[in-house]
């Protein structure tokens, strides 16, 4: 009898880890390798949320907390989606957990049945799809192209939708493409999901502090007040705090689905860690400047990573309008020779030889469900910026 269970043998191990694993395994053979895979901030957790922690380590403040959250942190992120995204819920409709993804597999057991269908749009986070498949529901890809912003049409999404589906998840700005749904592309796609009462909406805003170019970030259940009985509106204090260390994720929704979440944290994680909670706390409360201070880095590193890389031969890369990712193609490479002697026939190919031959680990496309693209995380300071870009345009211009 086989140890994995028929579930887990429907999934895979995430393809960012891996690459992640791959590049620190190679640095320990004392190769110079550069890692542009993950997605962490390199900035550091800003002072005043690391001294709220030590002030709960030194007033015993390290004890179970209410399953989903503490009431002090739930009244935080109220205040958090009132303040920020005109958005009101009581404490009874926040969820607390350990992470994002937490947040997004919770509810996916929560409320998912067997057949029941997701829609993702493509490509998208790597996680996304698995989860969907680990509870028992049917992922169901919805494509974008790179002409229309890698945004999800409202036509596509009907075409996408069935008597089974349960429902949307978006991701605005995206993991990876960096697209970024506006108001008025989000009423297009409420007016299809209004037709359709039995979809809810999971929107992913993880990334909502990262936005470039004088863009206003919008979510869902703010742009259609319809929407807001069957919206999980999902963030976290990972990327905009630089707190990915610190697992912490969080949603608000109808009432009904929250307490199925808790229902499912009471018997598997339980509670976040209490320390995390509280720096959080003063996450959300405290001084909020720094965020408009941070973006304006990773613009900088935004604009630097899509001028050199639109400079390598053969590469074609769009310029994303938030989070810290880009997403080049590499189509013009594909049946080109590496100087290994390997042939480039796919994005997963490409990104191989590209570490092997310059120490550059990057994630192909196919892990985000749209190839033939990669994804550059530029989460890190401008000179290893430089060095990765330069050592890809000295990879493409060996292709042969």
């Amino acid at each position: 009898m086989p140890l994995e269970s028929p579930a887990l043998n429907r999934v895979k191990p995430s393809s960012t880890i891996a690459v992640s694993a791959k590049a620190r395994a190679l640095s320990r053979t004392g190769r110079d390798v550069i890692g542009l895979a993950a997605g962490e901030p390199d900035f550091d957790t800003p002072d005043n949320i690391k001294d709220a922690a030590i002030r709960a380590i030194r007033e015993g403040k390290t004890k179970y907390t209410d399953v989903d959250g503490l009431p002090e942190l739930k009244a935080a992120i109220a205040a958090k989606f009132a303040r920020e995204n005109g958005l009101t819920y009581a404490p009874s409709q926040v969820n607390v957990s350990p992470g994002g993804k937490p947040v997004i597999y919770n509810a996916m057991v929560a409320t998912l049945g067997p057949g029941d269908e997701v829609v993702i749009p493509t490509p998208y986070w790597v996680s996304y799809p698995d989860m969907v498949l680990l509870a028992g529901g049917e992922p169901v890809f919805a494509p974008t192209t790179v002409e229309n912003g890698f945004l999800l049409t409202a036509e596509d999404l009907e075409r996408a939708i069935t008597p089974r589906t349960r429902w949307l998840i978006l991701n605005s700005p995206s993991n990876p493409s960096g697209a970024v749904y506006t108001r008025a592309a989000l009423q297009a796609l409420a007016e299809v999901l209004l037709r359709h009462p039995q979809v809810w909406v999971l929107t992913d805003d993880m990334y909502e502090h990262l936005l470039y170019d004088g863009i206003q970030f919008s979510t869902i259940a703010q742009v259609e007040p319809a929407l807001y009985e069957r919206t999980l509106t999902m963030n976290g204090v990972s990327k905009a705090y630089a707190m990915t260390g610190w697992r912490i994720g969080y949603a608000a929704g109808p009432e009904p689905l929250i307490k199925l979440m808790g229902k499912v944290m009471s018997q598997s994680t339980s509670n976040p860690c209490s320390i995390s909670q509280y720096a959080s706390v003063e996450a959300l409360n405290g001084p909020q400047g720094f965020l408009a201070e941070r973006a304006k880095a990773f613009e900088r590193r935004r604009d630097l990573v899509v001028s050199m890389l639109n400079r390598a031969s053969g590469l074609h890369c769009p310029k994303p309008e938030g989070a810290f990712y880009v997403y080049p193609s590499c189509e013009k490479l594909l049946g080109k020779r590496a100087p290994s002697g390997q042939v480039i026939a796919s994005d997963l190919d490409f990104t191989n030889a590209l570490l092997e031959a310059e120490g550059v680990a990057v994630v192909q496309g196919e892990a985000f469900g749209l190839s033939p693209f990669f994804r550059i995380s530029y989460a890190t300071s401008d000179a290893i910026l430089e060095d990765a870009c330069a050592r890809i345009q000295r990879f493409c211009a060996s292709l042969t």
